[in-house]
């Protein structure tokens, strides 16, 4: 029996669901890994990633993106983005928000879980950071 990677697309029916009430601590692994990244490099990202994002989760300066699962532990260093995932020493949660909480600036989806939005790939992700990452430092040099 050959092993197959998970999924890369932002198009998988979700296996859970978000809370109907109140904010629910999520285990990080058993359903999706995480990278968070600071708001401002993140709606970068979001801007190149366009469509292909899945659902993010944001929370004052910080967005949370759901990516497949055991994906965080490839992750490797990048500047202020944190890869959240069952691979570390310690259990990680992530609170995550009822599905109608759509504006922020406290927890709230800032792209919905949907049937045509969950999980955004990796490396697809991990292009749109760096690529995000890369434009900031002309970005300020410009405003100045």
């Amino acid at each position: 029996m050959t092993s197959r990677a998970p999924v890369q697309n932002n198009r998988t029916p979700a296996p859970w669901t978000p809370p109907r009430g109140e904010v629910e601590m999520v285990k990080v692994g058993p359903y999706w890994d995480v990278l968070r990244a600071p708001a401002e490099i993140g709606e970068r990202a979001l801007e190149l990633l366009g469509d292909t994002s899945g659902a993010v989760i944001a929370d004052y300066g910080l967005m949370y993106w759901l990516i497949p699962s055991g994906h965080a532990e490839w992750w490797g260093r990048m500047q202020n983005i944190h890869a959240l995932g069952a691979h570390a020493a310690e259990v990680t949660y992530v609170g995550v928000p009822p599905a109608h909480w759509t504006e922020g600036p406290r927890l709230h989806w800032r792209i919905p879980v949907g049937p045509d939005r969950y999980l955004t790939g990796a490396n697809r992700l991990r292009e749109a950071l760096a690529r995000a990452i890369a434009a900031e430092p002309a970005k300020e040099a410009t405003a100045r």
